[in-house]
């Protein structure tokens, strides 16, 4: 499987954006979300089970960020709201494919997207 994220752009603090993350094929994988600041690691935001429940987030993002997915169109939403300059970052979407549920290390994930760059200005 391919999967493609979109939906990144220039926001201000406080503003909204929502990702995509287009499947090429139906799976029956969880899918998360990861972002990457420049010179630190690529941390995990978000994920969903392959039809769309338990929703697991990080705790630097609850309460503001949802995921969702759109079981027809194979395609997984990040929606941002409140979004403060720390989020600043690139965000991947990916696969897990080992670990178990709730996995929030990204060796744990594979079929990684080409990433969309977030920038939130103060």
């Amino acid at each position: 499987v391919q999967l493609q994220a979109s939906g990144g752009g220039l926001v201000q603090t406080g503003g909204s954006l929502r990702l995509s993350c287009v499947h090429s094929r139906r799976t029956f994988d969880p899918t998360g979300w990861f972002r990457q600041a420049p010179g630190r690691d690529r941390d995990f935001v978000a994920s969903i089970s392959w039809n769309g429940a338990n929703p697991h987030y990080a705790d630097s993002v609850k309460g503001r960020f949802t995921i969702s997915k759109d079981i027809a169109k194979n395609t997984v939403y990040l929606q941002m709201n409140s979004l403060k300059p720390e989020d600043t970052a690139v965000y991947f979407c990916a696969q897990q494919r080992r670990g178990g549920w709730g996995s929030t290390s990204p060796p744990d994930f594979d079929s990684w997207g080409q990433g969309t760059l977030v920038t939130v200005s103060s």
